[in-house]
């Protein structure tokens, strides 16, 4: 399979590269034949937005089970954030705070990964380190709008003019600060502090306004801009105006947002907790809407957003207040699980359409120039996908560092059966049978620049 069409051929792979593709190519001596009989063959998926965390000395393990529950999901690479809360050490320094992260997670991933650095105030010389991270083979960015560590105006116009200058790409989380903090603020006063709530503080509209925000901001300097976990129509339509002016912006959307909806929200208040994402879960017509986008490209791509929360830890919060409550859950096994179930079967996007939004445009804008395609030269990150198989989606059966999934019980088709990076088996026939250590860290360059 690729994004422009399928055919039934031999992959020949040599040294870890794909090195030809023909119907029934000859078996050199020596050559280890894989009988792909009646499965899919598919390219590496590429997750580049996570929140995975680093290995800490209580949990040592976090960062390497969550690359093993991404080679169980078919993805091969993942891009990860050094936000706070993910454990990453926190330098004030850009090509340190690589430094830093590389270090922390040096021999502990199962597949290829990389980084995007988040932009923190801390970071009080944007014009000159970012364009030292690019040298240092990490180009894309990321500058959050709201939180304790959201960025000033000033200092996301000082990153979108570092990024053109240096062929980088600023990615956005866009909600409107003083909106939603004035809703926060609102609910709290009126005894509104139930985990439905946050939903309740951050409606559409603050989404659409910060959305709408960045992509003037970054028009004003001329330069691209990625928007991320876009959830709903509002938003959608900011990016689509944007893009009728053939301004370079790029969308993503997530798993979460495609296949669940807001009603998720009635369930009592613990159970409630397990979907506080930012932005929240949508309408009904909402999802509609992102499918709608993702089939006509409007939307680039699909990405996780993959947090791993523990419910035992992370969401207890929710006795205190919804504004108190860890944002995100877990997604970094279930990308491909969900996408070709709620999006391929259902019939809102073909199967090229897949492959092209979760392998080969995510690989395309993030500089990840081996990957994302099954074609000569490129890297041998393959998938073997049986779509007649069917099962149902258990916290209990995935790999993740969480302890639950947002899609518990719900039921999905296709299974992965075996997986390869570069040319070698992480998951064969269902098994793990990679290693820690095996993943290699992948210094990026935007080529599209």
């Amino acid at each position: 399979m690729t994004a422009a069409g399928r055919r039934l051929a031999d992959v020949a792979v040599t040294g870890g590269r794909i090195s030809a593709i023909a119907e029934q190519l000859p078996a050199a001596a020596g050559t280890r034949e894989i009988d792909a009989t009646g499965l899919l063959v598919l390219p590496g998926m590429v997750d580049v937005h996570t929140h995975t965390r680093v290995a800490t000395d209580d949990q040592p393990d976090r960062f390497f089970a969550d690359s093993v529950a991404a080679a169980y999901g078919g993805t091969t690479t993942f891009l990860a954030f050094n936000n706070p809360g993910t454990g990453s050490e926190q330098t004030g320094s850009l090509p340190t705070d690589i430094a830093a992260w590389r270090r922390q997670t040096d021999s502990d991933s199962a597949v290829d990964y990389g980084l995007s650095l988040v932009l923190q105030p801390m970071h009080t010389d944007l014009a000159h380190e970012i364009p030292a991270a690019i040298d240092a083979g990490v180009p894309t960015f990321k500058a959050f709008m709201v939180y304790d560590f959201a960025l000033s105006d000033v200092a996301i116009a000082a990153a979108l003019r570092a990024t053109v200058d240096h062929d980088g790409l600023l990615n956005v989380h866009g909600e409107d600060r003083a909106v939603l903090e004035a809703n926060i603020a609102r609910l709290h006063a009126e005894g509104k502090t139930a985990p439905r709530y946050h939903a309740d503080s951050r409606p559409a509209y603050v989404e659409a306004d910060g959305t709408r925000k960045a992509i003037e901001m970054a028009r004003g300097v001329g330069a691209p801009l990625y928007v991320v976990h876009v959830s709903s129509a509002a938003a959608l339509a900011e990016v689509r105006r944007a893009r009728a002016v053939s301004q370079p912006v790029f969308a993503e959307t997530c798993p979460h947002f495609l296949a669940l909806d807001e009603s998720r929200y009635e369930l009592p208040d613990e159970d409630c907790a397990r979907f506080i994402i930012s932005p929240p879960l949508r309408s009904a017509a909402d999802r509609a809407a992102l499918w709608d986008g993702l089939a006509d490209g409007s939307l680039d791509l699909v990405a996780t957003d993959h947090v791993p929360d523990s419910l035992a830890v992370d969401k207890q919060t929710w006795r205190e207040s919804f504004d108190r409550i860890s944002n995100g859950a877990p997604g970094i096994e279930t990308l491909l699980a969900v996408v070709y179930s709620e999006g391929v079967v259902r019939g809102r996007i073909t199967l090229e359409r897949m492959v092209d939004a979760l392998c080969t445009t995510p690989a395309r804008l993030f500089g990840l120039n081996l990957k994302g395609a099954i074609e000569v030269g490129r890297d041998a990150d393959i998938v073997l996908f049986d779509p007649t198989e069917r099962r149902t989606l258990r916290a209990a059966e995935l790999h993740h560092s969480s302890d639950y999934t947002p899609y518990e019980g719900i039921e999905t088709s296709g299974v992965v059966r075996s997986v390869m990076v570069r040319g070698e088996f992480v998951i064969r026939d269902g098994r793990f049978v990679g290693r820690r250590g095996f993943g290699k860290f992948c210094e990026r360059r935007l080529a599209w620049r």
